[in-house]
């Protein structure tokens, strides 16, 4: 018995699923659900805090700077024998229940705004690398205020970077003022995402705020509309307060400044070198942190930034790929996000110094764990390399692309009638016996799937017909691309004449 034949159109349907326009659908936005990675069950959960709460009550943190001690002093804190600050568990408690589960982290321009809080993971920008990878050279040089600048605009135009907080030091200024200043000075110009900086002092807060509000319109417009955070370690492992950094945190609440505040302890240096012993210390001086900004203002915005980070003990020097501050930095997520606070990681922090397979294995684990853990605030997850001393323009526009994956793999599997196609699969199975051109295909095509352009998906002999390209050489296109061509223009005219006149810009 003949089979019946299928219907006419089998190649056409292929072909048409292969050439149709893909609707402008981002089946991977920033912004994704993430939770689905605990690297702690609930028992390992529970023996790490309450090891965190008993650091805090039993041994309690030095160095605590007068003008905070008093005040922490007259709200519940106290001083033990060896006249350290202890915090106990039920005034943690206490602090915890009042801090901020959620705010806005606003951007210049409003499409760019968003909630820090919840089960959202977005990924940006972090680190003060000193090197820089030379588009021309392919080598290493000193980070400059141009390239700053360039990293700025650059990151401008990459849709999975949500936020850019400065990634390399402006080495060509001495004056650490005028390094604060011109390095809030490129990110004005820069970008209208939300952007994040440090103050070397507190005495520096002012003036770049001052210099905000003037970007903005006048005086007091950056409160309403505060698109910088501060990046600020008030806690230095072992287990006392920084001086300097508690001042800044004091000056960055007092002009609504949001705080980022940032732990970033090493194993087996400032830290135990087993990884529960190290979460156990890093979530102690964190809640130290939280203590700190909430005794001085209750539920003040502020991201719980616990970023365990990891030495190679056979030499001493940080390491910032690899399966242990992968699950640490994931570990560290699940306890933030167990408090219901606003939480903050680190991934990405490749060792690698090219942009080779050990950079993209590196970033790859690392940000797919901190991603799918849950994280709020991925930091460092865009451009940078060589253990954090260094970044690079290729290594931003292949993260970029990277991230897309990591985001779809956050999203997971919709399961619903329509993605289960009971009737898409009837209908294939009794007609023409294939799913492309379906309209089934063609809905999922565009929804469901990333397309990357980076990537290289051709077969071996188109692949060689190109030029055989390798993944460095096509972001480094790409990168000079947006660099010749996307120049902004985010400053008015009056508001560049007003800030140059006030302040040293030295670009």
């Amino acid at each position: 018995m003949k089979r019946k034949a299928r219907k006419s159109g089998g190649r056409a349907s292929r072909v048409a699923a292969r050439t149709a326009p893909v609707a402008e659908i981002n089946p991977c936005p920033p912004g994704q659900f993430g939770g689905q990675y605990r690297p702690l069950n609930p028992r390992e959960l529970r023996d790490i805090l309450d090891t965190a709460f008993r650091l805090l009550a039993e041994i309690g943190m030095s160095e605590v700077p007068a003008s905070f001690e008093t005040i922490a002093l007259s709200k519940g804190a106290e001083l033990n024998n060896l006249g350290r600050l202890t915090f106990s568990r039920l005034l943690m408690e206490e602090i915890i229940d009042g801090a901020a589960k959620s705010f806005v982290f606003y951007g210049r321009d409003p499409k760019h705004d968003f909630e820090i809080g919840g089960k959202q993971v977005r990924f940006g920008t972090g680190g003060a690398a000193v090197q820089t990878l030379d588009l021309e050279t392919g080598l290493y040089r000193a980070s400059t205020l141009k390239d700053l600048y360039d990293f700025t605009r650059l990151i401008d135009t990459l849709d999975n970077v949500s936020w850019f907080t400065r990634c390399c030091v402006a080495t060509d200024i001495e004056d650490i003022l005028d390094l604060d200043i011109n390095t809030a000075f490129a990110m004005l110009v820069g970008t209208t995402k939300p952007v994040g900086t440090s103050f070397t002092l507190g005495s520096h807060v002012d003036p770049i705020i001052d210099m905000f509000d003037i970007a903005l319109g006048g005086e007091g417009k950056f409160i309403e509309r505060p698109f910088c955070k501060a990046h600020i370690s008030p806690v230095i492992s072992p287990m006392r307060y920084g001086d300097d950094a508690v001042e800044v945190a004091m000056a960055c609440i007092k002009r609504r400044v949001p705080i980022n505040a940032i732990i970033a302890a090493q194993s087996g240096a400032t830290a135990p070198a087993t990884l529960a012993g190290m979460l156990a210390q890093t979530t102690a001086e964190t809640l130290a942190a939280l203590a700190l900004v909430n005794l001085l203002e209750l539920g003040y915005p502020m991201i719980f930034s616990n970023w365990p980070l990891v030495i190679d003990l056979r030499t001493g020097s940080f390491c910032g790929g690899g399966g242990e501050i992968s699950v640490m930095n994931a570990a560290a997520a699940q306890i933030s996000n167990s408090l219901g606070l606003p939480s903050g990681v680190a991934s990405s922090m490749a060792d690698a110094k090219a942009v080779d397979a050990q950079m993209g294995s590196e970033k790859a684990m690392s940000a797919v764990a901190a991603g799918l853990a849950g994280a709020n605030m991925i930091y460092e997850s865009s451009g940078m390399t060589a253990s954090l001393l260094g970044v690079s323009f290729e290594a931003f526009v292949l993260d970029n692309e990277m991230l897309s994956h990591v985001n779809r793999m956050i999203r997971g599997v919709e399961v619903n009638e329509e993605t289960l196609g009971f009737e898409a699969i009837k209908a294939v199975v009794t007609g023409e016996g294939h799913f492309l051109g379906s309209d089934h295909t063609m809905a999922a095509m565009q929804r469901d799937y990333f397309y990357p352009t980076l990537a290289d998906r051709n077969d071996p002999a188109s692949w060689a017909e190109l030029g055989a390209p390798d993944a460095w050489s096509m972001a480094k296109t790409k990168a000079i691309e947006i660099l010749q061509s996307h120049n902004p223009e985010y400053l008015s005219q009056d508001a560049d004449r007003a800030i140059r006149e006030r302040f040293n810009i030295l670009m």
